[in-house]
């Protein structure tokens, strides 16, 4: 998880962004949440450990990211967006249509896809992806498939 903060703090830095405590708190709240937090969640959890960083600040610095590249807001049927941080420019989630569970994945396919087709077909120069693939998760599969014994 530090590698996590590090990464987020340096690349603010790089772009010539000042690293305030509040930013650097910010950072460690939304990848201690897990990444998948509203902004008001957000809020809430930094608050419990540092009350005196105020809901704007929290509203800008998640602003910050997503110009940056750095987190998404994605849509998960709750109304509200919820923020993931985009790990080296990119995110995964398989999504369950029936439980809607989401599970988090790693391995990307689509760096040699986005070079190769995509930015040489399109002259694109693509810097970043948020990949959602939707479908059943193995136990909402076991459901159906023993509902269709009966």
């Amino acid at each position: 998880m530090k590698n996590q903060v590090k990464y987020l703090t340096d690349v603010l830095e790089a772009k010539g962004y000042r690293l305030t405590i509040a930013r650097q708190v910010i950072a460690e709240t939304l990848v201690d949440s897990g990444s998948h937090c509203s902004a008001d969640e957000l809020v809430d959890l930094v608050h419990k450990s540092a009350p005196g960083i105020g809901r704007m600040t929290v509203y800008r610095t998640l602003e910050l990211f997503c110009h940056l590249g750095l987190a998404r807001p994605i849509y998960q049927g709750t109304g509200a967006a919820h923020y993931v941080l985009m790990e080296r420019g990119h995110h995964h989630h398989l999504v369950c249509s029936a439980c809607g569970r989401f599970i988090e994945f790693d391995d990307c396919v689509l760096e040699k896809i986005t070079e190769e087709l995509i930015s040489e077909r399109f002259n694109f120069a693509v810097e970043g992806h948020l990949l959602e693939l939707f479908g059943r998760c193995q136990q909402c599969q076991e459901q159906y498939n023993s509902s269709e014994r009966l």
